[in-house]
């Protein structure tokens, strides 16, 4: 509701201002009833879950359940008046499922000074551990600035608390407005709640089962083994405490040891083919499409490993499955790669960079740098961008980065790499289509990789050409299963097996092998 003497928002079911307590109008006006509350699934998520709501009932499906409360509530909301408390959950609720669905995770349930989040329903991915690890690292800074907030205004120590846990659930129910019951097999649901109570102030705890799909992605801190009322085990307990050095699936895999790469002669020809045309001034831009885990990161990483041994920059870009809720993540990290911008340079030396970068290719673009610093999120105080609406704002960047890149290509070739174009947002969307168009005339290469169902808007740009990729063959999936395995009798019936299960998919057959490995079915070490 917005007030109308101060233009301030109040929560929908205030009858007055929280801020200057003049009525509200309408159905808000006092002596009116309370409205319903109002719903918390943005309108983007309720569209993807009633689409898909005539497959999901009694549907098993693995998720990662997220518990967040307050810290000693009851005893902090004696401590203030009831209207004021309310005001203080109202937002305290709002931080949490704008964190929830930032990574496209649904609001299950609110638990009077808490919520139950889901990630991986209703609507499935296959990373959803990750993504509610994400949350609630977000959710941690952002709960953290607001206890500051209330600490300092208002000499509150409001601290929270989370705990995750991941396994199997079933849909039960689905309503009309998009809200959703589960319930839990096991003690999915449980265990969350459990990690949640044993967390402390300002902590998330998760279980070993959420620290297993997150390896190597998450820096966790081992907290042993605690007994859990109602589990007959000891459940093993981690903290969650920051984003990990690795950020791919790629990069876990390289972590670990890289199987052999097998099978992509003529696709490889072909991209050193396009470098070559790209290298005599002939720009082009190669689309490597095919379904998931069929390798093409994997080649992506390959072929830029053998530009780079030449000498030629490269600059990446990765879209995230959630990248369409972060709008330019992707255009923002290759700008942060052009510019040589490292994750510990402070906003002084990112302002130096851009700044010695873009005059030194350019003598055009000085009266736009406010503009590039501002979009980077390091705006120089002393020069600010000028006022612009958005498209504007955004027709200005792309130019620029436009007369860089072609400024650019006249002292050195470059080679562009952006992944994961099925889950990228539509500014980024955008500048890529930019980039591509700017193509002609330069020596650069831009490569990209999507599923096959993403449709690039600039597919019928004369410069721009499509490469397939189709799973492995039966010879190449032999080879690959014979270095995981070895040559031991005991496995000699298991390549067939293997191929049959995974139709050839790389990613498939080494996700195989690692899981029999880890639940004991195999013995011994990779290639033995």
């Amino acid at each position: 509701m917005r007030c109308p003497a101060c233009q301030l928002e109040s929560p929908a079911e205030a009858r007055f201002c929280m801020h200057c307590a003049t009525p509200l109008p309408g159905d808000a006006a006092p002596g009116a009833p309370l409205r319903p509350q109002r719903a918390y699934t943005p309108r983007h998520l309720a569209e993807l879950i009633l689409k898909q709501r005539s497959d999901m009932v009694g549907e098993r499906k693995q998720v990662t359940v997220l518990f967040a409360d307050v810290k000693g509530s009851l005893a902090l909301a004696h401590e203030v008046d009831p209207e004021d408390w309310h005001g203080l959950l109202d937002r305290f609720f709002q931080i949490l499922t704008n964190g929830v669905h930032r990574f496209e995770g649904t609001v299950n349930q609110y638990t009077g000074d808490g919520i139950m989040a889901l990630f991986g329903a209703p609507i499935a991915h296959e990373d959803h551990a990750q993504r509610a690890c994400l949350a609630a690292l977000h959710l941690r800074g952002e709960l953290r600035r607001y206890a500051d907030e209330l600490r300092v205004r208002r000499g509150l120590n409001f601290s929270t608390r989370m705990g995750l846990n991941s396994g199997e659930v079933v849909v039960a129910r689905i309503g009309d407005d998009a809200r959703m019951d589960y319930t839990a097999q096991g003690h999915v649901v449980g265990l969350a709640q459990r990690m949640e109570a044993l967390a402390e102030p300002g902590t998330v705890f998760v279980t070993a089962e959420v620290g297993r799909l997150v390896r190597g992605l998450f820096e966790l801190r081992d907290l042993g083994e605690h007994q859990v009322p109602g589990v007959s085990q000891p459940i093993g307990v981690r903290e969650l405490v920051s984003v990990g050095s690795l950020r791919t699936r790629l990069d876990v895999s390289r972590a670990r040891g890289f199987s052999p790469f097998v099978g992509r002669g003529r696709e490889m020809d072909s991209l050193e083919r396009a470098l070559g045309e790209a290298l005599a001034g002939r720009a082009c831009a190669i689309g490597l499409s095919a379904e998931a885990g069929v390798g093409k990161s994997r080649l992506c990483y390959e072929f830029l490993e053998r530009c780079r041994s030449r000498g030629i920059r490269v600059h990446e870009a990765h879209s995230v499955p959630y990248s369409r809720n972060m709008p330019y993540l992707p255009a923002l990290q290759f700008l942060r790669s052009y510019f040589g911008i490292e994750e510990r340079d402070d906003d002084e030396t990112v302002r130096n960079k851009v700044a010695g970068r873009a005059v030194r290719l350019s003598q055009h673009v000085g009266d736009a740098l406010p503009l590039i610093l501002d979009f980077l999120g390091v705006a120089d105080p002393d020069a600010p961008a000028p006022p612009l609406d958005p498209e504007t704002r955004e027709t200005r960047i792309f130019e620029v980065m436009r007369t860089l890149m072609q400024a650019r290509s006249q002292r050195d070739p470059a080679v562009f790499l952006f992944e994961d174009l099925h889950w990228i947002d539509t500014g980024s969307e955008r500048f890529l289509q930019n980039l591509v168009e700017a193509l002609p005339g330069t020596r650069t290469l831009l490569l990209v990789n999507h599923r096959p169902e993403y449709r690039p808007p600039w597919r019928d740009v004369p410069h721009y050409r499509e490469l397939p990729l189709v799973p492995l063959q039966p010879r190449e999936v032999d080879e690959l299963v014979a270095d995981l395995l070895g040559d031991h009798a005991s496995v000699a019936g298991l390549p067939a097996l293997i191929t049959a299960r995974t139709g050839g998919n790389p990613f498939f057959i080494e996700e195989l092998v690692k899981s029999w490995s880890e639940d004991g079915s195999l013995t011994g070490s990779p290639g033995a």
